[in-house]
């Protein structure tokens, strides 16, 4: 089992139905203007069961040589509101965009080099999380 996949296990315990999956499919193997990552990083939705939310999460796989040892740290920014986006990108992410500049570049000090990080941004309809019908948060 991947780290990914033991991670998403935990989540289960929020209905998702992800478990089990492959999770190449969540693979992000580059993004615009960045460097090609030099470990893995996953993004994808976690549909809440029997509801119309799916929450959005980002996952960036631990930079030490065995990733499966290191801690996961599951990251909800404040909210509720506050995508978990920010904490990934302007923050403690293995990429950050510092105010005023467009493109983003290695962080130093990413929480990512000593553990597994998960973001998930919630409640459904925050961030690129989704929720359809009147009630959402």
């Amino acid at each position: 089992m991947n780290i990914l996949t033991s991670s998403i296990v935990l989540l289960a315990l929020f209905g998702s139905s992800i478990a089990g999956s492959n999770a190449d499919k969540y693979l992000v193997p580059s993004l615009p203007e960045m460097d090609i990552f030099s470990f893995k990083q996953y993004s994808g939705y976690l549909p809440i069961g029997k509801t119309t939310k799916s929450l959005h999460f980002m996952f960036a796989e631990s930079q030490t040589t065995v990733p499966k040892d290191s801690p996961i740290i599951i990251w909800f920014n404040g909210g509720p509101g506050c995508s978990s986006l920010l904490g990934w990108s302007a923050e403690h992410g293995p990429y950050v965009m510092e105010d005023g500049t467009q493109t983003f570049h290695y962080n130093d000090y990413a929480w990512n080099m000593e553990a597994n990080m998960l973001y998930i941004e919630s409640p459904g309809g925050v961030g690129f999380s989704t929720c359809s019908g009147t009630y959402c948060m």
